[in-house]
């Protein structure tokens, strides 16, 4: 890959172009991941209102009508619902694995298949996600992966 960067002093805004032999995988996801740079969540935190990068994001739950932002480091409490996190973000990136959780498969470090068609997912953490026997499938060909 050749990366150029040229200066246009007299330019309004920050624009980007690719140019590619044919549209691969791989150019779709420098595609989502560069419209996605500098995306943000609205949270609250210690009742402060923040705004949580969205490559920090490990998953995001709901809990009692409440729904929850988990990084690293901090548990944030966001007003938006999954379903609206997941019009926000984007599919290729985050992935609805449970009635409850979206996935960022971005921190996801190894699957492994359980017994039940449930799938483990380790995140960059450690921590445990339970991919849904429902959203297996959906999960093992958004990956490409048989089986």
């Amino acid at each position: 890959m050749k990366v150029d960067i040229k200066q246009d002093p007299g330019g309004e805004a920050l624009f980007v172009e690719i140019h590619c032999r044919e549209l691969t995988k791989e150019v779709a996801r420098l595609e989502r991941y560069i419209r996605r740079f500098g995306a943000f969540v609205p949270a609250r935190e210690n009742g402060e209102s923040v705004q949580v990068d969205a490559d920090s994001i490990l998953y995001m739950e709901s809990v009692d009508k409440k729904t929850f932002i988990y990084t690293d480091d901090r548990v944030l409490l966001t007003e938006k619902r999954l379903y609206e996190l997941e019009e926000m973000l984007d599919r290729g990136d985050f992935f609805r694995c449970s009635k409850s959780v979206i996935l960022h498969l971005n921190k996801v470090v190894r699957l492994k298949p359980e017994l039940n068609r449930n799938i483990l997912a380790t995140l960059s953490n450690g921590e445990r996600i339970v991919v849904s026997r429902r959203y297996a499938a959906a999960l093992k060909e958004l990956l490409g992966i048989g089986g």
